[in-house]
């Protein structure tokens, strides 16, 4: 880690990419993360206007993502448009509650309509931010990552009708972070803690609705926001699947468990709970559950292994 040259990287991968799509037409999927963001930048400046960052809108981001997302690129003078399609994810997504059927689900949404897309702009490659611990863990049957085909035997340009270029897929996080630096990414984004690529899908356990998305949406806010000052890898909320019984003015409730988590680690392949004071912990718990319909609000200690960071 500590011989990695950044500028040297940077240098080679504007090249190879610049030789790769020659004077073809590019997109590349943004979604607010370090990754696809430093991919996007690094494919700018390898071959400019041949370039179009695209963000799907699928429902399932963070508040505030796409205006974040599309200010950013349009500063540093990437092209970049938004597309709505929560309609074709929710879709997909609809009445699944395996954990790998939910991603599987997810990845034949993103590429479909990462295909139509690509068509509609007359491009012919997708650049996309697979990074090494990505590979790893579907290669190993840990769970599957949306951005990993080829490694799996899955050939995008039979499969989908483009080529797939992954200029980052050798690095770990800490790497993608220096290289994101380096590029003149501001804090936001190369400081930014880590989000799944099926976005709040993976921290809904079960079925996945608009309206347990939404509330896992408005929890994941609070734990971001009380957690700002906190050194972690991560930090979220999982809506779980079972309900529990609780007292709201005076009266029984059965209703939603909301479990927080927060992680320290490196390049995502261990990680460690963060001990909180308990007066985050308190803080947490007491906006949780009155800010939003949730009975009980748990406390996550499990290291990876033998957990995984997310949930599903």
């Amino acid at each position: 880690m500590s011989e990695f040259n950044p500028e040297s990287f940077i240098q080679e991968k504007v090249e190879w990419l610049r030789k790769e799509i020659g004077e073809e037409r590019a997109v590349v999927a943004v979604s607010g993360g370090v990754d696809s963001m430093t991919t996007a930048v690094l494919g700018s400046k390898a071959v400019g206007r041949q370039l179009l960052a695209i963000f799907l809108d699928d429902g399932l981001m963070r508040e505030g993502e796409e205006k974040q997302v599309t200010g950013i690129l349009r500063k540093l003078g990437v092209e970049v448009k938004a597309e709505k399609v929560a309609d074709e994810f929710f879709k997909a997504l609809r009445g699944k509650t395996d954990p790998e059927e939910k991603r599987v689900a997810f990845r034949e949404a993103f590429y479909s309509c990462l295909s139509r897309l690509v068509q509609k702009n007359k491009a012919s490659i997708l650049l996309q931010g697979t990074i090494a611990a990505d590979v790893v863990e579907t290669k190993g049957k840990i769970k599957t990552q949306h951005n990993v085909l080829e490694q799996i035997g899955i050939n995008p340009l039979e499969k989908y009708g483009y080529r797939v270029l992954e200029p980052l897929k050798e690095l770990y996080k800490p790497q993608v972070r220096e290289v994101a630096r380096k590029l003149g990414l501001p804090p936001e984004v190369t400081e930014r803690r880590p989000f799944p690529g099926p976005g709040l899908a993976v921290r809904v356990l079960g079925e996945v609705t608009r309206e347990r998305v939404e509330l896992v949406r408005k929890a994941t806010k609070i734990v971001e926001e009380e957690t700002k000052n906190i050194p972690c890898f991560q930090a979220f909320a999982v809506l779980m699947e079972d309900q529990a019984t609780g007292v709201v003015k005076g009266k029984r409730r059965y209703g939603p468990i909301v479990t927080v988590r927060v992680v320290a680690s490196e390049d995502a392949m261990k990680a460690q709970a963060v001990q909180l004071p308990w007066d985050v912990l308190e803080r947490i718990t007491q906006r949780i559950v009155s800010e939003l319909p949730v009975v009980r609000v748990l406390y996550d200690l499990t290291p990876k292994p033998p957990a995984t960071i997310e949930f599903e």
